[in-house]
């Protein structure tokens, strides 16, 4: 018998649908601002991202461990999502690259202090079913992708290249989120199971395979660079930012509806199945981005790579919340969203260098050939 999906698991996607939807009306159009408008090189544009990545991996470690010492979660919650909405019309406001960064690392700072202790309550919510929990979470997250760059192009359609209008509309749905964030409550946590061990106590202790799924996820981020770089090489292909913006818009169509079917699929058969045929698909789609000979090919890989994300964002959240009691949810899913934000700032970074240096196909096959390896490493040693 399908279990239903808690009503506190939808509340948390609404505030996830609206709040992509502000932040991804800003994502494809925010390379693009920097590079067109501000003159940005793709070096500084890999290193803005990195920046971004560092800030909220490093928060989510810290606030997922705070959750768990406070048996409270929801209060993060709010904190996040309102310091995201404050961060997104600055650039509108102010069309300089340092107000880009400002209201990135912003941005990045309410992720970071958001995105463990929201996980753990997702998780908290499960009955058996998080796959389809976190899945559902993914769908609805990612729908907002959807609308946020559609309404994006309708703004451009009407305004041609007046990105400062997007960052400022962009702060109408952040504000709705807000408010229904202000709806999630907290699981009761009794005081005797509020975490008290250290991080190393807590490393210790720890089931293996979940250590050893965090540090192959961890070097699987390194090659796992920002999407801006699929969006710039999209727009190099096919010479049109709209028609990336498209893609980008096809991309997360695909990916939002798939993340519940496969989320439910994977407590049906297995967590690691489904994540490492995703790692597959990601190998084999990084690749055709090496290689893309034309635009009709940049779709299906668009297709597949939307499945691929579905198969993995919201599956290594479930995966590593069947290892983990409650308590400790909240530590758990923030050391694994804190390093594998390292690694991709590292990976946004060594992309940004490695297109500039030897051309656009090289950061491609380089995250191709390692996701293969990684993937190969969890059928053999994540038992």
């Amino acid at each position: 018998m399908m279990k239903k999906i808690h009503k506190q698991v939808i509340v948390l996607g609404l505030v996830s649908l609206f709040t992509d939807m502000a932040s991804e009306m800003l994502y494809p159009v925010t390379p693009l601002f920097l590079t067109a408008a501000l003159g940005a090189s793709m070096a500084v544009v890999g290193l803005i991202e990195g920046i971004a990545e560092f800030t909220a991996g490093i928060l989510k470690g810290y606030f997922g461990r705070l959750s768990d010492r406070t048996g409270r979660r929801s209060v993060f919650v709010v904190i996040g999502y309102s310091l995201s909405a404050a961060a997104k019309p600055l650039p509108g406001l102010f069309p300089f690259l340092s107000a880009v960064v400002y209201s990135r690392i912003t941005d990045r700072i309410g992720k970071g202090a958001r995105t463990a202790p929201r996980d753990a309550l997702l998780a908290g919510y499960a009955q058996g079913n998080s796959g389809a929990v976190f899945g559902f979470h993914r769908g609805m997250d990612t729908l907002g992708a959807v609308l946020g760059p559609a309404a994006a192009l309708i703004l451009l359609y009407f305004y041609p290249q007046n990105y400062r209008l997007i960052f400022l509309v962009a702060f109408i749905p952040s504000i709705i989120a807000v408010g229904f964030s202000s709806l999630v409550k907290d699981r009761v946590v009794p005081a005797a199971q509020k975490l008290r061990e250290s991080y190393s106590e807590f490393w210790s202790s720890s089931p293996k395979q979940y250590r050893t799924i965090l540090l192959l996820i961890s070097v699987f981020s390194l090659v796992n660079s920002s999407d801006v770089f699929l969006i710039l090489k999209s727009q190099a292909v096919s010479h049109s930012g709209t028609k990336a913006i498209i893609g980008y818009i096809f991309y997360n169509i695909i990916y939002a509806f798939s993340s519940y079917p496969l989320g439910k699929l994977s407590d049906r058969i297995s967590k690691k199945k489904i994540y490492v045929s995703g790692l597959f698909l990601f190998s084999a789609v990084y690749l055709g981005f090496a290689l893309s000979p034309g635009l009709n090919f940049i779709w299906m890989l668009f297709v597949f790579y939307g499945i691929y994300s579905a198969a993995t964002e919201g599956i290594a959240k479930a995966w590593v919340s069947d290892l983990i009691e409650d308590r400790r949810r909240g530590t758990a899913i923030g050391l694994l969203t804190m390093l594998s934000g390292f690694a991709m700032m590292l990976g946004s970074v060594i992309a940004g260098i490695l297109w500039d240096a030897f051309g656009p196909s090289a950061p491609f096959l380089l995250s191709s050939a390692v996701s293969f390896c990684v993937a190969f490493f969890l059928i053999v040693k994540a038992k």
